[in-house]
C-alpha cells in the first residue's frame, strides 16, 4: 500500500507558491498520499506526481481569480482544486461542493486539521443546491466532465456577470468548440482558453474561462432560482 513516506520531496517552486502555508500545503499532500490513497480518492500511482501534476497544477488556478470573491469547486473530490487554491488565496471565500459521504469526510477533515476557516464543505450535487446554496462570483472544477456537461452544473450557481474556471487538457479547445450550442443557451457570453503557471509548473496549467452574463443558466434555470428563493422564504416565514 501506498503511504505518506513514499511522497517525493516538495519542490521549491512549492514554498514559494504556498508562502507562509507551506507547512499546510505539506500535511495536505500527506494526507492525499497516505489516507487520500486508501480511502480510494486518489490512484496510487498519483502519489509521485502529487506536487507537478496535482498541488501546484491546480495552486496556478489563482492566478485568474479575482481577489476577495466567492468561490465553488463544483465536484471536488479530494479537494482539487478547492485546498491548494485556498492554501495560497486566504481572501477567497470557498464552498467545496461534492456529492459523496466518503469524500466530503476527507475534505472536513482536511480543512480542520488545516485551519482552512475561509472554506466551507457542503455535500450535493450542483443541481440539487441550486436556490440553496448562495451564488457565487466563480465555479472552479478540475476533471468532473466534458465542458457542456460541467456547465450545466456550474454555470446556473453563479451570480450575474460571474464565470467558471475549468482546469483542461489539451482538447480545451475542441470542447469549446463542441459545446458552443449549450453554452449559449446557458446564458454565456464569453469564453476563452487561458495559459497559467509560468515558472511554476511544466506543461503550463490550461484554464477554460466561462463568462456569463445577466442570468447565469438561461431563463430555464432563471426560473428555478426563483422558485427555490420563494419555497426557502416561505419555510423561514413557518
Amino acid at each position: 500500500m501506498t503511504d505518506a513516506a513514499e511522497l517525493p520531496q516538495a519542490p521549491e517552486e512549492a514554498q514559494a507558491v504556498f508562502g507562509e502555508l507551506f507547512p499546510e500545503a505539506v500535511r495536505y499532500a500527506e494526507l492525499l498520499a497516505d489516507a487520500g490513497v486508501k480511502r480510494g480518492l486518489i490512484g496510487p500511482r498519483e502519489v509521485p506526481r502529487l506536487w507537478e501534476r496535482h498541488l501546484l497544477n491546480c495552486a496556478v488556478l489563482s492566478e485568474v481569480v479575482p481577489e476577495s470573491v466567492t468561490v465553488c469547486d463544483v465536484g471536488s473530490g479530494a479537494g482539487l482544486p478547492g485546498i491548494p487554491l485556498a492554501l495560497v488565496r486566504p481572501d477567497l471565500k470557498i464552498t467545496l461542493l461534492e456529492p459523496l459521504l466518503r469524500r466530503t469526510n476527507f475534505l472536513q477533515e482536511v480543512v480542520e486539521l488545516l485551519g482552512l476557516d475561509h472554506v466551507t464543505v457542503v455535500r450535493g450535487r450542483a443541481e440539487e443546491v441550486l436556490g440553496t446554496l448562495q451564488p457565487v462570483h466563480v465555479v472552479t472544477a478540475r476533471a468532473v466532465a466534458p465542458l457542456d456537461r460541467l456547465a450545466g452544473w456550474g454555470v446556473p450557481l453563479l451570480r450575474p456577470y460571474g464565470e467558471m474556471l475549468a482546469l483542461k487538457g489539451d482538447t480545451a479547445e475542441e470542447e469549446i468548440n463542441g459545446a458552443r450550442a449549450a453554452l449559449s443557451k446557458l446564458g454565456v457570453l464569453e469564453t476563452e482558453v487561458l495559459q497559467v503557471g509560468e515558472g511554476v509548473v511544466d506543461p503550463l496549467s490550461t484554464v477554460v474561462r466561462v463568462v456569463v452574463g445577466e442570468s447565469p443558466g438561461g431563463v430555464r434555470f432563471a426560473a428555478k432560482r426563483a422558485k427555490a428563493a420563494r419555497v426557502g422564504r416561505t419555510r423561514r416565514r413557518r
